[in-house]
């Protein structure tokens, strides 16, 4: 709970009630990307008097202070991550819609490499591949 606190003292957030709950439950979640109907929810199955538009409200606060990152993934919500601070991918199941994070130091390697090659430097970048199960092809 203090460090939830710190966190949106430092982003210059006032400390409430619906702030510190639905960073909570960013910070609990397991697959890390939630809707804000997901966050929603949740707050309801713990009988929270938190209403959806105060959910989309702290979500753009919390966005604008660099607490959390929006993903709009073609095809689907937008999804709501903590700002770890730390630069990953995404893969999207396209059938289950179920977001997979990963790293590769070769793909970052490459994306260097090719934007030198063309006379550029990388200033930021997305990279989401939209995948399939291999057991589960077209």
């Amino acid at each position: 709970m203090e460090q939830e606190t710190k966190e949106l003292r430092k982003a210059g957030l006032k400390v409430t009630h619906p702030r510190m709950r639905i960073l909570q439950i960013l910070e609990e979640e397991e697959s890390h990307h939630l809707t804000a109907e997901d966050i929603y929810k949740k707050l309801l199955a713990h009988q929270e008097d938190i209403g959806l538009a105060t959910v989309y409200r702290v979500l753009t606060q919390f966005e604008a202070a660099g607490i959390v990152v929006k993903h709009n993934f073609e095809g689907g919500q937008a999804v709501y991550e903590l700002d770890r601070g730390k630069h990953h991918d995404h893969m999207i199941d396209v059938d289950s819609g179920k977001v997979i994070e990963f790293i590769s130091e070769e793909i970052e390697r490459l994306q260097h490499e090719i934007a030198a090659r063309h006379g550029y430097v990388i200033e930021d970048h997305s990279l989401v591949l939209y995948v399939r199960p291999k057991n589960r092809t077209k």
